[in-house]
């Protein structure tokens, strides 16, 4: 499959299983200020992470072809579950280039660490997947990595419960045993975590280095477009989701500062 009339304007697409992409959106209006941006939010089959490999893979093939419809360049996997179930099956379907935000928070994790101990947290099936694990593994295997599973962190996420007492609880149960094993260093292994952002490195404390994937995972887009010669500006946000979210432009307006341009709901799948 190819993209068509692919031009400099043409937008970035990005897609997630609900909000959480849009932390990799913020990063990408830092470092690509003037690109225009289409993002597809799946929240109708929001979360991902309990779903199987090959369901994932069925949900991002169809996204992505909606992406390369609407004229996309590129497709940035902001989903850490689909980058690591789907993303090395859809890359080989389609000629624009394919960026998930797994390789670059590995990358980053190895250069972040000083005592060779790190943390990942991210769903069940990003966990169960050892694809950080691996990936880790692959760039230095004498490294320590501690993986945790944390289900109830997105449902949260997508609920605003962003400073609450219960997403408090929970951080707390899920980082305190990595925490006693003296983790230096700490990977988001979501998407949707940097909006807790503030909260676990309350509770990690100073000595944590927190590996933002949506930060790391707009630095590898821009490093792969390159120079742009084209100096008009064409930024632009321009939203679809599959199924309407009510918190969905509060979370994005308030957390992440960003200003949409369109948003509309796109039924896609059967």
């Amino acid at each position: 499959m190819t993209g068509s009339n692919i031009s400099l304007a043409s937008p970035i697409g990005v897609f997630d299983s609900g909000i959480g992409g849009l932390t990799v959106v913020s990063e990408l209006r830092r470092a690509l200020p003037h690109e225009r941006i289409l993002y597809v939010g799946d929240t109708a089959r929001v979360p991902y992470g309990g779903k199987s490999s090959e369901t994932v893979t069925r949900y991002g093939r169809e996204i992505s072809d909606l992406l390369v419809s609407e004229g996309a360049k590129m497709i940035v996997v902001a989903c850490n579950t689909a980058s690591a179930l789907a993303l090395p099956s859809l890359s080989s379907d389609y000629s624009i280039p394919m960026i998930g935000v797994l390789e670059p928070g590995a990358s980053a994790a190895v250069k972040a660490t000083r005592n060779g101990r790190i943390g990942i947290i991210g769903t069940r099936a990003t966990i169960a997947s050892e694809a950080y694990s691996k990936a880790i593994s692959r760039i230095n295997p004498d490294l320590s990595v501690r993986a945790v599973a944390c289900p109830l962190l997105v449902p949260l996420i997508e609920e605003g419960l962003l400073e609450d007492e219960i997403t408090e609880m929970a951080l707390r149960r899920y980082l305190s045993p990595m925490l006693h094993e003296e983790i230096d260093t700490l990977v988001l292994g979501c998407t949707h975590y940097p909006l807790l952002k503030k909260a676990i490195g309350r509770i990690c404390g100073p000595g944590v280095a927190l590996v933002d994937s949506a930060e790391n995972c707009a630095l590898a887009v821009k490093a792969q477009l390159g120079p742009n010669p084209d100096q008009n500006d064409h930024s632009r946000l321009d939203i679809l989701l599959t199924d309407s979210s009510e918190g969905f432009l509060r979370i994005a307006e308030k957390s992440l500062d960003l200003s949409i341009d369109s948003l509309s709901v796109r039924r896609v799948g059967t």
